[in-house]
């Protein structure tokens, strides 16, 4: 039995309550949030652990999770290493994409193992969250046991570890961005030119669905430069310039993305990297 402390009950940290909650192998102790209410509320919808609202009285885990935001990580972990002695083998863990583990280094110093644990998803909601984490991969990286130890914990929530360059981890969270909420970013986008277009709502909202479906089924069995097509995977250079042109009139800036997209889309179909 893990036992697991969780400072922060956002989204993340709402999801990852209810999923050890329902894990035989994991024992929430506390909880801490920024304000009494919020983690009252958390702990008493989710019914696991005990709601603390001082730092002094959180009880002894063996995995302290700050599930916190990013611009907050290191003024918790300072304060965890002035307030908490950490029991032998102790793991403290934040769940950035974007910062390393080394925003933890106060607590190394203080006798903790410190690690960075990014499950790969979007929490957008927290139940839709832990239906789906099963089938997700988490980044993580840190000190070597630290690491493993969190790697065994992801593995309890049926999701899969991987190690990341903790030198490189904005770089990794950026891809993130790119496959994930950039590509949010491109259906409100075409929705938009579908609706200057006069398509209806509906039927933009269908082939928004239609076309992200395919694609995705696409590119997870092809490959990103076979699953490409359209104009620039044709090299129809006419086709790009005309219709780059017509954005650009409607939308400045989607008509500068279009055309640095279909010089990536370019290189992509010719070379299979977007690099040159």
């Amino acid at each position: 039995m893990v036992r697991v402390n969780i400072i922060g009950t956002g989204k993340v940290g709402r999801t990852l309550m209810m999923l050890f909650g329902a894990s035989q192998h994991v024992e929430v102790i506390d909880v801490l949030a920024r304000t009494p209410e919020n983690v009252d509320r958390a702990v008493a919808q989710t019914g696991v652990g005990r709601a603390v609202h001082d730092l002094a009285d959180m009880r002894a885990a063996d995995v302290w999770i700050l599930s916190v935001p990013d611009d907050a990580i290191a003024d918790v972990a300072q304060g965890l290493a002035e307030t908490v002695v950490p029991t032998e083998g102790a793991v403290a863990v934040h769940c950035s994409g974007f910062l390393s583990s080394e925003v933890l280094a106060p607590l190394r110093s203080e006798g903790w193992a410190i690690a960075s644990c990014h499950p790969v998803l979007s929490f957008a909601d927290p139940v839709i969250a832990a239906r789906m984490f099963p089938r997700i991969c988490c980044a993580v990286e840190g000190d070597e046991g630290a690491v493993a130890v969190v790697s065994d914990l992801v593995r309890l929530l049926e999701a899969t570890p991987f190690v990341v360059d903790t030198a490189q981890k904005a770089l990794y969270h950026a891809a993130a961005v790119f496959s994930n909420n950039f590509t949010t970013v491109m259906q409100a986008v075409a929705r938009e030119a579908w609706e200057a277009a006069g398509v209806s709502p509906e039927i933009a909202d269908r082939l928004g669905s239609t076309l992200l479906d395919g694609t995705a089924e696409a590119v997870a069995q092809l490959g990103p430069a076979a699953a490409l097509t359209g104009p620039a995977a044709r090299g129809d250079r006419e086709v790009m310039e005309k219709q780059q042109a017509e954005v650009a009139a409607w939308h400045p800036e989607a008509g500068a993305l279009y055309e640095a997209l279909s010089a990536l889309a370019v290189r992509l179909k010719a070379t299979g990297m977007t690099r040159p």
